[in-house]
């Protein structure tokens, strides 16, 4: 699990107003997009993990089963055209799809799952954890992923089912390379990777055939997709890490999209033919109160601050176009999401529930937040609202570091935070909010009910293991979406935001999809008119 960052990366680079009169109009079937790409690191699908990089290993790479352009929430066919689920056996047998072929002319192969697999593995850079929880080491790998022909058969190990495999097998990492043409890259036994990094292997919907790093990125289309080729024959991603040159190129017409506008930026966009357009994203923001603090015990006082957030006010004023409501651990946009909203500002009726539940007011809590808007903006209406009900928050801004080291520490009282999955999997987020099966201080875990010291009922804890067992997908969603309702309605965390996401783009673009994390940016169906 890990935490969001909580504002855009730093401005590294301003284009000199020379070079931005400079640019002529975005060519036909080109789709020319300003960005802060500096955030890249690696660009090889078995050690890419930051934002930027998410989004080009999508376009450029194909996974056995994926999330698409056409519906993000939909786990698909990829390479993989067929597969069986075998939950007793705790294996999954995957039928390659015809004809599919690499950007090099290649066939993809079923060797190839088994190379990208366990070279994923033997590399073991940033991502390789996301594979190796399937019980995945370079000692078994090749037990573990074997190809038969057209067939591939993944074996896994751990309680849990194979719907939460075929998401794992659905992330990054398990993106597949070209073999041939990685191999013959090889140098002092990478595997691939050193050039991996400045080229690619893939198969997708669009081939790399340019990348500078903190420059640019071209990709070319790959008229040879298995699902057709893109309608545009070219995206380049130029480098623009100031987000006023990037309202300046998009507003002369030498951009089609500015990805990194502030919401002062979307609200005062000039150029008629320019639209935006809205997307939510998978960070959640929540309050969550101590349960080492007596205070904070009383569920009264749980259900009483769920009343004291003023969301409509925070969204329709500062956090307009950054965040939306949102009331439950899995963000919207992923499938079993809970989109429920019941809880709105109703201080007299927070007021009757801390009344009749015996709660004695005031009381003083010392509330943790990131020293950054919108954080701090968010922690003063929290302070205005809860004081309505007798509940006075002492704020005590930090720096990110320092807030997250305190949450780990279970040193807080109250903590005004955000939290994001690692992969599109229910469980990612359910094991953070709806589990805690040791809250013994030694017992260190990485989820908001630990660091909340909050001991989660035993048959919340029963219910979060039995769906990541659970074998029948439906079954599974509404174990999860249960799992929601129960935290969302008794519990030391309010969830009370999702982030979103606005990009500006030319009137004339259509087709971009944005989904709720960097692995779901789809250019694949974009046209310009």
């Amino acid at each position: 699990m890990k935490l969001f960052r909580a504002a855009l990366l730093a401005t590294a680079l301003v284009l000199p107003s020379a070079t931005v009169s400079s640019f002529a109009a975005t060519p036909a079937g080109v789709l020319v997009v300003a960005q802060n790409i500096d955030d890249i690191v690696a660009i090889d699908p078995a050690q890419a993990y930051e934002f930027t990089s998410g989004e080009l290993v999508t376009n450029v790479y194909d996974r056995l089963v994926q999330y698409d352009a056409e519906d993000t929430t939909v786990l698909a066919p990829g390479l993989a055209s067929a597969w069986e689920a075998d939950d007793a056996n705790k294996t999954i047998t995957f039928t390659m799809r015809e004809r599919a072929t690499f950007h090099s002319g290649n066939p993809v192969r079923a060797e190839d799952v088994v190379f990208s697999f366990k070279r994923v593995i033997a590399l073991n850079l940033t991502p390789a954890f996301i594979l190796a929880q399937l019980g995945w080491t370079p000692e078994n790998i090749e037990e573990m992923v074997t190809a038969d022909g057209d067939k591939v058969t993944v074996r896994y190990e751990g309680a849990f089912s194979s719907a939460f495999v075929l998401n794992v097998l659905a992330s990054r990492p398990a993106s597949i390379v070209d073999e041939v043409t990685a191999m013959e890259n090889e140098t002092n036994g990478d595997m691939g990777n050193a050039w991996l990094n400045a080229n690619s292997a893939g198969s997708g919907p669009f081939r790399l055939s340019a990348y500078r790093p903190a420059e640019i990125i071209r990709l070319e289309a790959n008229a040879e997709y298995f699902k057709g080729a893109p309608e545009i024959t070219s995206v380049i991603i130029r480098h623009v890490a100031e987000a006023a040159t990037q309202q300046l190129l998009l507003e002369t017409g030498d951009v089609d999209l500015a990805r990194n506008l502030t919401p002062d930026q979307i609200g005062g966009i000039k150029r008629d033919a320019i639209k935006i357009e809205t997307f939510p994203q998978a960070a959640v923001h929540f309050l969550s109160f101590n349960q080492k603090v007596e205070a904070l015990q009383p569920e009264a006082l749980w259900e009483a601050s769920r009343y004291l957030v003023d969301y409509k006010g925070m969204t329709d004023t500062f956090l307009k176009g950054q965040m939306e409501i949102h009331q439950a651990f899995w963000p919207k946009g992923f499938p079993g999401a809970l989109t429920d909203t019941p809880f709105s500002y109703d201080p007299e009726k927070a007021k009757e529930i801390l009344s009749e539940a015996g709660v004695e007011t005031p009381i003083t809590v010392t509330l943790d937040v990131i020293n950054s808007t919108p954080f701090t903006d968010m922690a003063q209406s929290l302070q205005a609202t809860f004081a309505d009900a007798g509940i006075n928050f002492e704020i005590l801004p930090g720096t990110a570091a320092q807030v997250i080291t305190k949450y780990r520490e279970r040193s807080h009282q109250a903590m005004l935070l955000y939290w994001g999955p690692d992969f599109m999997d229910p469980h990612s987020n359910a094991k953070a909010f709806a589990y805690n099966s040791d809250n013994s201080d030694g017992s260190y875990a990485a989820t908001t009910t630990w660091r909340n010291a909050w001991a989660v009922p035993d048959e919340m804890n029963k219910e979060t293991m039995a769906a990541l067992a659970e074998a029948d997908p439906e079954k599974r969603n509404e174990t999860y979406l249960d799992l929601q309702k129960k935290v969302q309605e008794n519990s030391p965390i309010v969830i009370m935001f999702q982030a979103t996401y606005q990009v500006a783009m030319a009137e004339n673009v259509d087709g971009y999809v944005n989904g709720a994390t960097s692995d779901f940016v789809y250019y694949r169906l974009v046209t310009k008119d």
